[in-house]
């Protein structure tokens, strides 16, 4: 059990944005970019136990800046830094499951961002990240959203966006520049498994009713963590399919997603997850019916991550799951489309072990 749990450990990494710049979108223009980045500022943390660590933050009201819960864990001192200024966090409001921070920065001189939903944005959307990367100037990532995870009341975003460390905290942001996602973490291994907590979690967070549950600055008592740092079987279910996906882990995938069909059959990603399952154990015909039906839950979503995972060439890495070696990447086999949801009961043989 150790050996997995610190296996596990390893794989899964506090993210910040890459240390190279990709080429950015062409719908999201590069000067506006510039003009948002001034709204997301460097956090520095002064630690109890010595030393510095450094996230970044984005202000999302007068006075006040989201960043992760484990950027500020261990926190003596909580400055905020734009270019030679800087700004002194008397207090923040800790969510230690979501992984948010929102800290109160007494005249701080920054523009708000404008917030956007994490349930309004569409699979193959485009999307930029603006974070800083280990203590160096500001980055931006483009790329687009891979898939919508519903978790908590909310959608966590993955996205292609090349996060490492040093951007956790930073911004997600839509074609609109509205900031749909708190950039949070990445699972190593993948190009394509990187995470942004949904804006969704942080609007209660800002609400009037929240403000007494500020407290001074200091070091995190609790030993809660993040629903991403917790062992493996305690994390949610997405985050378990996305590691065995990446490991190519077929048998144990097809359990998980039929489990999760059979208890949550409405979620149209079980049913998705169940299908790559099925077409990567050659199981072609059943695999269509499985995503036929996470198509009939969620005809947009399902529909724009099954062309992803087929478009590319064969024998090229999907995009979808970039990180699947090329000699066994298989393109997903098309979809038989049920016109209702209780078509869907004709999968019940789906759901038996391989």
């Amino acid at each position: 059990m150790r050996r997995v749990m610190l296996r596990f450990w390893n794989v899964l990494a506090a993210l910040a944005l890459g240390a190279a710049t990709v080429p950015a979108q062409a719908d999201i223009d590069r000067s506006v970019l510039l003009e948002l980045s001034a709204s997301v500022l460097k956090i520095e943390v002064r630690r109890t136990q010595g030393g510095f660590s450094l996230g970044s933050g984005v202000v999302v009201a007068p006075e006040r800046i989201v960043t992760n819960c484990h950027v500020t864990r261990d926190a003596a001192q909580i400055n905020v830094l734009r270019g030679g200024v800087r700004w002194v966090a008397t207090a923040q409001l800790s969510d230690l499951d979501r992984d948010l921070c929102l800290l109160r920065v007494p005249k701080l001189e920054a523009r708000t961002v404008a917030l956007g939903r994490a349930d309004s944005v569409a699979v193959g959307q485009p999307v930029a990240a603006l974070g800083f990367t280990g203590g160096m100037g500001m980055q931006s990532s483009s790329g687009e959203v891979l898939a919508l995870h519903r978790f908590d009341g909310g959608k966590v975003i993955q996205s292609s966006n090349w996060f490492s460390s040093g951007a956790s905290g930073g911004g997600l942001f839509d074609e609109n520049l509205q900031l749909v996602g708190i950039l949070t973490f990445r699972l190593r291994g993948g190009e394509a498994h990187y995470f942004a907590a949904p804006t969704e979690w942080l609007r209660s967070m800002l609400d009037v009713a929240a403000e007494p549950k500020f407290r001074d600055v200091a070091p995190e008592i609790s030993n809660r963590l993040p629903y991403w740092q917790r062992p493996i079987g305690e994390q949610p279910l997405f985050l378990r399919a996305a590691s065995m996906q990446r490991d190519d882990r077929w048998p144990e995938l097809h359990s998980l997603a039929s489990e999760w069909a059979r208890t949550d059959a409405n979620d149209a990603e079980p049913w998705y997850l169940l299908g790559v399952a099925l077409s990567n154990l050659n199981r072609s015909t059943e695999a269509g019916q499985a995503l036929g039906c996470s198509m009939a839950i969620d005809p947009v979503s399902a529909g724009a991550r099954e062309r992803l995972a087929s478009s590319a060439p064969n024998g090229a890495p999907s995009a979808a799951d970039p990180g699947r070696r090329a000699t066994e990447n298989r393109a997903l086999p098309a979809a038989a489309r049920p016109h209702t949801l209780d078509t869907c009961s004709a999968t019940a043989p789906l759901l038996k072990s391989p």
